[in-house]
């Protein structure tokens, strides 16, 4: 399919597959406002992280509010691309390397650019920032500002819990890929969902509460790049690092849950950013959840306007 076509979003949003080397496919998502298309600023394309998909109409009403075009892609895999993905025997949101998705984007930023729009802004949350970090760094000439919301730099826990899961992994990651060696807890997603007393409506079947099983070779290609982060890139463009004011636990009440980053550790962020490139800003959101934009919202409108007014002053 390559024409765009009403997306389960609704109004307002169109969603187009897009064909990628080997027989994979991405989900690419625009938002066009009631007033007509926005044109002129430096398009936004939103990159989401693991068991995650695109559903967060509030941040496409706001970037759109403020004059750029808003995109979102599902990566091979996850959310809208799920099922084209394991129907052909694939495990859902499973890759053993991430510099594959390179071609999501790649085939994301061409449509955008047919589109009419030049330059490119990246919003990478957790995962889709180690992601999004990695592509700017080799893209240089294709992304022009890059924003992360609490990217994903390292893994929680003590260096030595890191260091022996890795050292396990990457024997793991070759020899039995698919081996099932962590699995996510259940509290996050519950605090976020509204039928569990969260804010927000969202495809379970896409975003379980208990995510998808962490295998050994995503994880292994996980932690290959966070080496990379750790060693250093070059990305060229501007970047804004936005994080949570606090670590929380992830067995913590729904206040915890929502009011600190419960997923990864805020820290790991703080010390990595600065190895990103020459020209990065740090921004804490007290009071923000691990998904900056999914924070109550007090934080979450803070976080809005801290990303929109860097864009207007860095695009």
């Amino acid at each position: 399919m390559n024409d765009w076509t009403e997306d389960v979003l609704g109004a307002g949003f169109e969603a187009r597959t897009l064909q990628l080397p080997g027989g994979a496919e991405a989900t690419l998502i625009r938002y066009t406002p009631e007033d007509g298309p926005v044109s002129g600023r430096t398009p936004v394309l939103y990159v989401h992280g693991f068991t995650d998909y695109f559903f967060q109409r509030h941040l496409a009403e706001a970037v759109a509010g403020r004059g750029y075009p808003f995109y979102a892609v599902d990566l091979r895999g996850h959310g809208r691309s799920m099922d084209a993905w394991t129907a052909a025997g694939r495990d859902a949101n499973m890759i053993n390397r991430l510099e594959l998705y390179a071609q999501d984007l790649d085939a994301a930023a061409d449509v955008i650019a047919a589109d009419g729009h030049s330059g490119l802004a990246l919003l990478g949350h957790s995962t889709g920032g180690l992601i999004t970090s990695m592509y700017a760094n080799a893209r240089p000439d294709r992304v022009t500002a890059l924003v992360l919301n609490s990217p994903w730099f390292d893994l929680k826990g003590s260096w030595s819990d890191r260091t022996l899961v890795t050292q396990a992994v990457y024997v793991l990651g070759r020899v039995s890929p698919r081996l099932v060696v962590s699995r996510l807890g259940e509290g996050y997603g519950r605090a976020l969902h509204v039928t569990s007393g969260g804010e927000w409506e969202y495809d379970l079947r896409w975003k379980p509460y208990a995510g998808f099983p962490v295998r050994a070779g995503w994880l292994a290609a996980i932690r290959r790049g966070h080496r990379a982060v750790g060693r250093g890139l070059a990305v060229q463009c501007p970047v804004l690092v936005c994080t949570s004011g606090r670590t929380g636990s992830d067995l913590g009440e729904i206040a915890e849950q929502l009011g600190t980053d419960v997923v990864l550790d805020v820290a790991h962020m703080h010390a990595r950013a600065p190895r990103l490139g020459q020209t990065v800003e740090i921004a804490v959101i007290e009071g923000g959840a691990h998904d900056l934009a999914l924070s109550p919202k007090p934080a979450r409108e803070k976080y809005l306007s801290t990303v929109l007014d860097w864009l207007d002053a860095h695009t």
